[in-house]
């Protein structure tokens, strides 16, 4: 298998997952010049017309560090669009997105093959997530370049399925760009998930209690204090399954214990759709490895570290 030119020779096999809300050009960009692909979703910027300077900062930053580093150039950066119907910019944002030829796309909640192409027309790749192998066909099917798979532990959006049993599936039949998101902090996961068969790490969680991300200084602090425990999986709060932490769900005046399920056909995108993840914040099961708040810069040098010696422990048996 020959990964996409883009997708090659990365300072680390780590791919930074959008953050909604949280993500901005300022983690992006941190990513990136840290050595692992940077992400946001277009939804953050608000209003949408900010997009395009945001887009414009993220460009023209990274070729600015790029020429004055080249023997240490960034990471390419990606964004991510929710391709679902009710989501109301998809058309404006996908062509801010080919003005900027966008190098990475990361799609969630439906596969299109007309945004696959467009995506292709400017010379970008397409890296959907999913959640079971049954998807992760119909995306490639539909023109996606590569395969995000979301398993059990992961942050916001999550699968049911053991990463072993899901990245086992996909590798029967697809030899492609394929990322594993669930539950990975430390560069152990990373390693693991290489092992497993995954070309690249996907991580969010732990990026969220860094100094560049835009999340309440409240939200970062509870990322620091919490453990899996802290974790409960819901759908109640955008139609979708996903896990978040315990704290913020009793903070508004909730049992996390005992939350009610949601109406899927309920789920919304659209571009007044936010209340809900301001107040209830997202996290996934790996942050027991985050005992401290620190710059992008750091996290992945401790992560990059960790990688290392978790390579060196495998080849030593």
């Amino acid at each position: 298998m020959t990964l996409p030119a883009v997708l090659q020779n990365l300072p680390l096999p780590i791919i930074g997952a959008p953050l909604f809300i949280i993500s901005t050009p300022k983690l992006v960009i941190a990513q990136c010049i840290a050595g692992v692909v940077g992400s946001m979703p277009s939804l953050n910027a608000r209003p949408a017309e900010l997009l395009d300077d945001w887009l414009a900062e993220i460009t023209e930053t990274l070729a600015a560090h790029n020429k004055a580093h080249p023997d240490k150039p960034a990471a390419p950066y990606a964004i991510n669009q929710i391709v679902h119907k009710s989501n109301d910019r998809l058309d404006a944002d996908m062509a801010l997105c080919a003005k900027y030829k966008v190098p990475i796309v990361i799609t969630s909640l439906g596969a299109r093959t007309d945004v696959n192409d467009a995506v292709h027309a400017w010379g970008g790749v397409v890296m959907h997530d999913i959640i079971n192998n049954f998807f992760a066909k119909k995306a490639i099917e539909k023109g996606a370049d590569g395969i995000i798979a979301v398993a059990a532990g992961a942050g916001g959006h999550a699968g049911v399925k053991s990463p072993f049993a899901l990245i086992q599936e996909i590798r029967e039949w697809f030899d492609g760009p394929l990322a594993l998101s669930g539950s990975i902090a430390n560069g152990g996961a990373v390693a693991a998930s290489l092992a497993m068969g995954a070309d690249f790490a996907y991580i969010g969680s732990a990026f969220i209690a860094t100094e560049e991300a835009r999340a309440a200084d409240g939200y970062k602090q509870m990322i620091v204090e919490s453990s899996s425990d802290d974790i409960v999986y819901s759908n109640l709060f955008t139609g979708v399954h996903g896990n978040y932490l315990k704290g913020s769900v009793r903070a508004a005046g909730m049992d996390p214990e005992a939350l009610p399920e949601s109406d899927p056909s309920k789920m919304n995108f659209g571009s007044a759709a936010t209340k809900a993840w301001k107040d209830i914040w997202g996290c996934g099961q790996g942050i027991s490895a985050i005992k401290k708040v620190v710059p992008t810069a750091e996290l992945v040098a401790r992560i990059s570290a960790e990688f290392k010696q978790a390579k060196a422990r495998v080849n030593a048996v």
